[in-house]
């Protein structure tokens, strides 16, 4: 590390937040920083491992055009791209998170999510249109519905490789297997970081600090802590190394702790996936179809409703029911005529499954279910599926069912065509929902109401826009938008210093 290298803006973090409040900062005329725990091997924080969807606003289709330059006239054909108004965007956000998320933060979130989307390609980020995860083909055409359209050219690792090739060619300083421990801190405010490099502890000075280091989930003792009982048992989808430092050190100087600290973003997790991430496998042991099927748990019996909702405005909060079941693990329940409407993630190699052409024969095999009861279940479902309605996977068709404790209120079919597929799951962390308070410079907040001078905040580790549940797709777009105030804010704060 070149410690006598003066920095403007250091940045702690190495995912999406990170990296684009660094190359926001350097926009702004800043000397940067970028700290990043992992080995370079491992860098991208959650970014890596996810899916890279972009949730935005948009209000014509040739706004998609314009952002996917590279459309074929065959795919402008066969696509119906839709719209997804800030309207519409709001009243997701508003229903998801029971009508809790901050309003400030996510006006800010959802009125700057298209530029982000366009700032990010001008930096170099190639997007595609997600066909295969969120566009069922209808009548021979792919329809998008529930605004999640665009995402990164291979995934997230990809965004990330393509972020980082956009801080090199900007000239930020990244370093690896650096550990920050603590803020640099006295009474005019933050003034950079002690820091861990390679096993070398120094102080890096700098104006100002942007935290974007992700939440508590790989932590298991906090997820005790603050998510609650049984917590420790989840495993984690991404990075073993977002434990909350950044949000303990924060914490430490007197920032205000925000939002909805005992809750996360939990999903259906392949139940013999690592207990962290694998950066080869990403999103992969993600089971997200379950709208096409049923879930039992250990007692063979459903538990939630698995058609309550498109899957972007479910997945996030299932994981959490399924932890919440004895033995922490469920199946998923598919026959032969949806099995063609399964994401992909389906078909990877590492997947726990089991297949058979009758329902006793699947019933042996599904391992820790009770058979009777699981058949029962299954018996009980077909007779109360509604055949009135016709099966639509593009829009909730209201095909439900009737007179069942637990309803299955859309996409309900009857579970009798062989060959039947079922794989096991139980809960994988993502991130949390709790963190720090910012405004809507992304500053952070104090326990007093006031602004921490040279403190800046983006992504996971900020409170108050996630409750409860979470909007597919909205992870990254609010590390984008918010990674970039941060960066331009605490540039511009940097250069209100060096004026006086």
């Amino acid at each position: 590390m070149n410690e006598s290298r003066p920095y403007d803006v250091i940045v702690v973090g190495g995912g999406n937040a990170a990296l684009c409040a660094a190359l926001s900062a350097r926009e702004g005329g800043a000397r940067v920083a970028l700290l990043e725990r992992a080995p370079e091997a491992e860098r991208g924080g959650n970014s890596s491992y996810t899916g890279g969807s972009m949730r935005f606003a948009f209000d014509s289709p040739q706004v998609i055009h314009d952002i996917v330059p590279d459309l074929s006239k065959e795919e402008i054909a066969n696509t119906d791209f839709g719209t997804y108004p800030e309207a519409r965007f709001f009243d997701d956000l508003y229903k998801i998170t029971q009508f809790r998320t901050d309003p400030e933060l996510s006006e800010v979130l959802i009125k700057n999510s298209q530029q982000a989307v366009r700032w990010m390609a001008k930096q170099g980020i190639r997007f595609v249109p997600l066909y295969g995860r969120h566009a069922p083909n209808v009548n021979g055409k792919f329809k998008f519905s529930n605004g999640s359209t665009l995402g990164a050219a291979g995934a997230g690792l990809g965004l990330v490789n393509a972020l980082y090739a956009a801080a090199a060619r900007a000239g930020i300083d990244i370093y690896y297997q650096a550990t920050v421990k603590s803020l640099l801190h006295d009474d005019a405010g933050v003034r950079g970081v002690v820091v861990r490099v390679q096993g070398k502890t120094t102080e890096l000075n700098s104006a100002a600090v942007v935290l974007a280091c992700g939440g508590f989930q790989a932590n298991a003792e906090w997820r005790a802590k603050y998510l609650g009982i049984g917590w420790e048992m989840a495993k984690v989808r991404g990075t073993r190394f977002n434990t909350g430092d950044g949000l303990r050190m924060a914490l430490e100087i007197g920032a205000q702790p925000y939002g909805n600290w005992s809750s996360a973003h939990a999903v259906g997790w392949d139940l013999n996936a690592p207990p962290y991430g694998d950066i080869q496998v990403g999103d992969g042991f993600g089971k997200h179809s379950y709208n096409y099927g049923v879930m039992v748990n250990a007692e063979g019996k459903r538990f939630l409703d698995e058609g309550a909702d498109f899957r972007n405005f479910t997945y996030a909060k299932y994981g959490k029911v399924i932890l919440a079941q004895s033995g922490q693990f469920a199946w998923q329940i598919f026959d032969a005529k949806v099995l063609h409407l399964l994401r992909d993630t389906y078909r990877i190699k590492k997947v726990t499954k089991v297949r058979a052409e009758t329902l006793p024969e699947l019933a042996d095999k599904l391992d820790g279910v009770n058979k009777e009861a699981f058949l029962k279940t299954i018996e009980q479902f077909n007779n109360a599926v509604r055949k009135d309605v016709p099966f639509d996977a593009s829009i909730k068709d209201g095909r439900g069912t009737v007179g069942l404790e637990m309803p299955k209120s859309n996409w309900a079919q009857e579970i009798n065509e062989g060959p039947f597929e079922a794989y096991a799951v139980t809960c994988g962390i993502t991130f949390t929902f709790g963190g720090l308070k910012i405004n809507t410079q992304a500053q952070v907040i104090d326990m007093e109401e006031q602004t921490i001078p040279g403190l800046f905040a983006a992504g996971e580790l900020v409170g108050g826009i996630f409750y409860f549940n979470y909007p597919g797709g909205t992870g990254l777009t609010n590390g984008t938008v918010f990674g970039r105030i941060a960066g331009q804010s605490a540039a511009q704060f940097a250069q209100s210093l060096r004026g006086k």
